[in-house]
């Protein structure tokens, strides 16, 4: 039958197509040829046969096989196969229609962390190995060059779970018909030109701009994570204040930039693989003024006398003899470290919405916590409606904040003075005060 469907194909195919090769090869032909299109799929120039005859013993030379049928027969064969493969094509697009691609759109999308995030959303670890995803990179009409490259690279790697990526720069198309909403947006912090209030109200104008059209064009189910190097938490309290629709669960701020990077400074003055380090808790103002808290955290295959199974963990205090590095030199790491994330090129933030968006999905390790941004509701005391930094769990494409940790007095005060900071950026942002007021210690101004 082989040799059937290779005469079926080209003999009814289109006149343009026919027309095209012929040309191409400079080919003459009074009736309808036949074309021996196997040679042409593989590169060659082709064959121009005259009729059947002519094929069916360029057949038997080729492959040495042949065929006794009628032409009648064998046109009706032709027809049978050509109908066959029209109907599978249908069917194939049909099934490919019904696999609806995850929409992904990112915000300010000419930033280093977006063109590191690309790769690492449709590689099939985030979101699932059989899920695919359309990218949406928004930017200004400057970007848009950029925005070109980005797209031209990420088709050229040809991802097999990458559907589509395309540029916009029109704001009004911004956010049609999507799952997940990455905002990147920065402003570039320099105190000597303008008042930290000043770039706070910008942040927060260009919420206002991003939050009605969420609410407008997204899915209803949309879950928006903020990320960048400035005012992350803010970024996600403004949408949901300017988008009242949009489910306040549904958005998060990313703290596992700081996370990651304090556990590697751990690991590097224990001498112990990264991974081992977890419960790392970040508390507070995620690129602002934040509580590094290792009272919860843990430390797992740690080469010393005492071994136990896999899951045999040490409280991770415990084995920092050194309590002067604690309160000296890995404060003084996370001040660098506050100064290297200003300078990162992408890599470690790209990785953090990466690991989060893949824990929303498909929830966190068993047993570990993870520090993220949300709005609270009264938990450990902090004041409700602004997004703090806590810890939590992921399951089943939720999250809930890890409320059974107990916390001592003096972590209390911090995070007392903590939020005093975010409900003051909340204030100024939304014109309530014009500057920033210091913490006074007694109450914790709502």
């Amino acid at each position: 039958m082989s040799q059937h469907l290779a005469f079926v194909v080209v003999s009814l195919c289109s006149q343009q197509w026919l027309h095209d090769i012929c040309e191409e090869n400079g080919w003459e032909h009074r009736c309808s040829p036949i074309i021996w299109r196997e040679l042409l799929d593989r590169g060659g120039k082709g064959l121009l046969l005259g009729g059947l005859n002519d094929f069916l013993e360029h057949a038997q030379h080729y492959y040495g096989i042949t065929s006794r049928m009628l032409s009648e027969e064998m046109l009706s064969i032709a027809e049978e196969n050509l109908r066959e493969y029209i109907e599978i094509e249908k069917e194939e697009e049909e099934i490919k229609s019904l696999i609806k691609p995850l929409q992904i759109w990112i915000t300010s999308a000419s930033s280093p962390i977006c063109y590191r995030l690309i790769p690492l959303l449709a590689n099939g670890e985030v979101f699932g190995m059989t899920t695919e995803i359309s990218i949406h990179l928004l930017d200004t009409d400057q970007s848009k060059e950029v925005l070109c490259g980005i797209v031209m690279e990420a088709e050229d790697m040809a991802l097999p779970l990458l559907r589509s990526i395309s540029e916009h720069t029109e704001i009004d198309e911004a956010f049609i018909q999507a799952d997940v909403v990455i905002v990147l947006d920065d402003v570039l912090l320099n105190c000597e030109v303008q008042s930290l209030e000043n770039y706070i109200r910008e942040m927060s104008e260009i919420c206002q701009v991003y939050a009605p059209l969420i609410e407008k064009n997204a899915k209803s189910e949309v879950r928006v994570i903020s990320s960048g190097k400035t005012f992350v938490n803010l970024k996600a309290v403004m949408i949901m204040m300017y988008g009242p629709s949009i489910k306040p669960k549904n958005v998060i701020a990313i703290a596992t930039t700081w996370e990651s990077a304090t556990k590697a400074t751990l690991a590097r003055k224990l001498n112990t693989n990264v991974a081992g380090v977890k419960n790392v808790i970040v508390w507070g103002n995620i690129t602002g003024s934040n509580y590094i808290d290792l009272s919860h955290a843990k430390l797992y295959g740690y080469d010393c006398a005492i071994w136990g199974p896999a899951d045999f963990s040490r409280p991770l205090l415990n084995m920092i003899y050194d309590s002067e590095w604690i309160h000296s030199e890995l404060q003084s790491a996370q001040s660098s470290l506050s100064s290297r994330l200003c300078h990162y090129v992408g890599m470690l933030p790209a990785h953090a919405v990466a690991t989060v968006l893949r824990y929303w999905y498909h929830g966190s390790p068993p047993g570990e916590i993870i520090s993220v941004g949300v709005r609270t509701e009264g938990q450990f005391c902090v004041p409700e409606g602004i997004v703090f930094s806590m810890p939590v769990r992921f399951q089943n494409g939720n999250w809930e904040v890890v409320t059974e940790l107990a916390i001592n007095e003096k972590t209390q005060g911090v995070l007392g003075r903590l939020a005093h900071e975010l409900i003051q950026e909340k204030l100024v942002a939304l014109k309530e005060i014009q500057e920033m007021q210091p913490y006074g210690g007694d109450k914790i101004p709502s």
